[in-house]
């Protein structure tokens, strides 16, 4: 049995993305999109209200500063709890993202689901597909960082701002460049210094 567009889009078969139904149901997400982002500072309640009517899950206490840009307003986007974005994030959301609890994201950071082919002839006809991608718990996602699709990223990983993350990346680790690569494990030191020399004060924090 031939796959529905729909099924298409979810399961990272080649589709063209300008099917009147997909457009018409799209358009009604960013028009919430839309809304969301014309909020005043003030109106921090009716945010919460927002994204979860947006998202396809949101957890407790996420903030997410204005604006959002997201293809799909968010549909196909799952938070964990205490997720924070900052300004611009970018969330290509053709099909399913997934980050976990007290995640953040710097400013401009970029996670993508959608992709083209390489092949000449099937981009001028279209053709696109969208694979998940899966961020885990306690990340930190530096300013201006991009995550590719079909991309996965384990717990506690740091990703250095402006890296493009092109392949996995495994827990507990800090991660940087273009195409991003594992600097170091997360060490001994960093229960010891915050930034550079600057110390740690366990007692009164």
């Amino acid at each position: 049995m031939e796959k529905t567009i729909k099924e298409k889009c979810k399961d990272g078969d080649l589709y063209i993305p300008m099917d009147k139904e997909i457009l018409r149901e799209q358009l009604g997400y960013l028009e919430l999109l839309y809304e969301f982002n014309a909020t005043r500072p003030t109106h921090q309640h009716m945010r919460q209200r927002m994204l979860k009517e947006m998202f396809a899950e949101i957890g407790e206490n996420c903030y997410i500063e204005p604006p959002l840009h997201s293809n799909w307003g968010g549909h196909n986007v799952h938070f964990g709890n205490h997720v924070y974005a900052n300004f611009n994030l970018t969330l290509v959301d053709d099909t399913d993202i997934y980050v976990g609890d007290n995640t953040m994201f710097g400013p401009n950071v970029t996670v993508a689901t959608a992709g083209h082919p390489i092949l000449p002839e099937l981009r001028e006809k279209g053709y696109e597909y969208n694979v998940p991608v899966h961020i885990g718990k306690n990340c930190w996602i530096g300013a201006g960082a991009v995550i590719l699709p079909g991309i996965t990223i384990g717990d506690n990983v740091v990703i250095g701002a402006g890296s493009i993350v092109t392949k996995d990346l495994p827990s507990t680790v800090v991660a940087v460049g273009n195409p991003c690569r594992v600097l170091r494990p997360l060490e001994e030191k960093e229960k010891i210094y915050y930034f550079k020399d600057r110390k740690i004060d366990w007692e009164n924090l």
